[in-house]
């Protein structure tokens, strides 16, 4: 089997799933005998789905596992280990292809050759007064949307979803996938579809960000911590230094400036706190020019998403992180 899509699912309806599969069925100039799903239920309480009449349905294998309660990147794992195709693709369970030659793209890349693959995908969301819009998102490493890779890549390089990460935990393993190799490549044709659903909590709470970016630091140190056990101490210090500049920057967003999210700004510094002491010596072994452009890259991005101009320069706001209590 040349490739299969690996579902994580938990309460995710038949009504919700099902999308996902009639998009996979209607890909044109494929052989479905290449092409397989794999179902993964996050422990015994997931929402049973009817996999027997979807297998008499559709045109394609569909198997279906029972993984140990753990999260879905236990779950994604559980699906990885079940998979038997040359190459993998994650799919969220309420996501679809967005592209009826989705898979033919993909098939065409594969007989080129390549590691890991990250395409640019679409994001359904909707504006303040209800309209649905459509957004691309190019060169991304956030989100697990849009990315194939080849099954025994990721065997023989270990590279696995963090099972102590349940957020933020897409970036973790997209980076190593897209950094353990030299054969990554890119497609900008859109392929995959980021669906919006009222009941995603990341898309319509207003202080999601607010109240998770302590799991992105996490995301980032475990990631770090992978770098430098492989060692890879150069990639482990890029990301040092982007977690640092990141994380300024982002205090300077009038969000994380508002008095009235003073709780969230002081929990985000303390945990900030004890990540900048882990790794204060690897940031400060990155060069001037190292730092200068790992700074502009990331203030380009912030400036884009609302940040002010900075009221501390960066040697303050660290030297103010050092006294914090850890």
């Amino acid at each position: 089997m040349k490739i299969q899509i690996l579902i994580p699912h938990y309460h995710e309806t038949a009504e919700i799933i099902e999308p996902l599969l009639d998009s996979i069925a209607i890909q044109q100039q494929v052989d479905f005998g290449e092409v397989g799903a794999v179902i993964a239920y996050d422990g015994a309480d997931a929402y049973t789905l009817p996999v027997k009449e979807w297998r008499k349905k559709y045109p394609f294998e569909i198997k279906h596992i029972h993984a140990k309660k753990g999260g879905v990147s236990a779950t994604r794992n559980a699906a990885l280990d079940a998979a038997t195709a040359d190459y993998v693709m994650f799919c969220d369970a309420d996501d679809m292809f967005c592209h009826a030659c989705g898979l033919y793209i993909i098939f065409n890349e594969i007989k080129q050759g390549f590691d890991t693959l990250t395409s640019c995908f679409i994001e359904q969301t909707k504006t303040p007064d209800g309209l649905f819009t459509f957004i691309n998102h190019d060169m991304d490493s956030t989100f697990v949307h849009g990315k194939v890779h080849r099954r025994e890549y990721l065997i023989e390089k270990n590279i696995r979803f963090n099972p102590a990460l349940t957020i933020h935990e897409d970036s973790y393993f997209n980076i190593l996938a897209q950094n353990l190799t030299e054969s990554a490549k890119y497609c900008p044709t859109p392929f995959y579809l980021w669906r919006w659903r009222d009941e995603s909590v990341c898309r319509h709470d207003k202080d999601y960000i607010l109240k998770t970016y302590n799991n992105m630091l996490d995301s980032n140190d475990a990631l770090v911590e992978q770098f430098i056990e492989r060692g890879h101490e150069d990639k482990a210090c890029f990301y040092i230094g982007f977690m640092v500049f990141d994380a300024y920057y982002t205090m300077n967003k009038k969000e994380w400036t508002d008095k009235t999210n003073k709780g969230y700004r002081d929990a985000v510094e303390k945990r900030f706190s004890r990540y900048y002491a882990k790794y204060k010596a690897r940031f400060d072994s990155l060069s001037d020019q190292e730092r200068m452009i790992i700074s502009n890259g990331v203030r380009s991005r912030s400036v884009g998403e609302g940040m002010t101009m900075e009221i501390l320069t960066i040697g303050e706001w660290l030297e103010h992180i050092s006294k914090l209590e850890r």
